[in-house]
């Protein structure tokens, strides 16, 4: 290399030839020219990477379990069967009876850490009731999604592959704004396009939906069997904390008198209130009253001397 302006010596063109080919015959010699850092960590991950199938020869699935435990650990995403094969070079079979042991470890409400399996990916996540001071001590915010979002995302969810003028007729309303949010958030996806006129973008939901609602697949949505069953369970659960009297919740719901009791019960109210606007009245000129009497008037002002 020359600086500019700098006259150069008279040389024969075939003299640099030799240097370059020199360099480029050491350069095949160390992986395209690496450096003798970059070359010195490739031989230590091969080493490393010799060592770790080695080891999994001898393996145990106690061992593996210790290991899927710091891998799942450490880890800021959910783990599928592949990756930790090929992290790990453990077999299939070992992986599987080490997973099995951490599952047990780390179950739903044995503490307040749970693996928690996404449909062949595994993530260990805090335990739902704890996740306020695990919040709180992060200082972040939860995810919360609009009520507009929640409707869309349930419609995308059981509805699709589904199209956006299928939604806002089932809507009612526009859904673009909406939409738009949700594949920011990535929740949703775009599956492709509907073979009609306009060709309209197909939408359904993302591997993340699954990660947020803590689902294997979407077989494990509930159904409309289990919703009802919900809110069944709900109704009894009302009634048992609810204080004892002449009905329950479900009675009420039957009587057909029910509306018309309630009706006069507002009356009541009504005009239980308004008796105690009147006594409060009453209370008030009756304290004025009495105020006047027992407060002495003022005394005349006296006249001027000399008058």
């Amino acid at each position: 290399m020359t600086i500019e302006g700098e006259k150069q010596p008279d040389l024969p063109m075939a003299d640099p030839a030799p240097p370059l080919e020199v360099e480029a015959a050491e350069g095949s010699g160390t992986g395209g020219g690496a450096s003798p850092d970059e070359q010195e960590l490739q031989e230590a991950a091969q080493t490393e990477l010799q060592q770790l199938k080695e080891a999994a020869r001898f393996a145990t699935p106690e061992r593996a379990a210790v290991v899927l435990e710091a891998l799942f650990f450490a880890a800021d995403k959910p783990l599928d069967l592949p990756t930790l094969q090929e992290t790990t070079q453990f077999s299939k079979e070992l992986l599987e009876a080490g997973l099995s042991a951490v599952q047990q470890r780390y179950a739903a409400g044995s503490g307040g850490i749970a693996l928690v399996d996404l449909g062949g990916r595994w993530q260990l996540r805090t335990d739902p009731q704890v996740g306020a001071y695990v919040r709180r001590m992060l200082q972040v915010k939860p995810l919360r999604l609009t009520r507009a979002a929640l409707e869309t995302l349930a419609i995308i969810a059981y509805r699709q592959p589904v199209t956006r003028p299928e939604m806002e007729e089932l809507r009612g309303v526009d859904c673009g704004a909406v939409t738009k949010a949700l594949l920011e958030r990535k929740l949703i996806r775009i599956l492709g396009k509907k073979d009609e006129p306009g060709r309209p973008l197909l939408y359904g939901t993302s591997r993340e939906f699954l990660e947020l609602f803590n689902l294997r697949d979407l077989t494990q949505l509930p159904t409309l069997r289990e919703f009802q069953e919900l809110s069944e369970e709900s109704r009894k659960i009302v009634e048992d904390e609810a204080p004892a009297g002449p009905s329950g919740l479900a009675d009420l719901v039957q009587d057909p008198a029910a509306d018309a009791r309630m009706i006069q019960a507002t009356a009541e109210s009504e005009s239980a209130l308004e008796q105690l606007e009147s006594a409060m009245e009453r209370v008030e000129e009756s304290a004025k009253t009495t105020a006047a009497v027992l407060t002495p008037p003022a005394p005349p002002p006296e006249p001027p001397k000399g008058e």
